[in-house]
């Protein structure tokens, strides 16, 4: 699975937080580092188990790509 991140160098850190996962962002002295934790952060929040009321179902929504996908500035 792919997921857009956004990733800057600020002061001596890096920072960075994956757009379509709210909740994974990282902070660490590298930039190789700031990507594994990312990953890790991602693969944690998909691996967590959520608890469903009586009544309610997990559906898959089917988004189309933006129009701006695979266009250069």
């Amino acid at each position: 699975m792919k997921y857009r991140a956004v990733i800057k160098k600020s002061g001596e850190w890096w920072i960075g937080w994956l757009v379509d996962l709210p909740g994974v962002n990282a902070q660490e002295r590298t930039r190789k580092e700031l990507m594994k934790s990312l990953i890790v952060g991602a693969q944690d929040m998909l691996a967590t188990e959520v608890p469903f009321e009586p009544g309610t179902e997990m559906t898959i929504v089917d988004v189309p790509e933006p129009s701006y996908i695979g266009q250069h500035a």
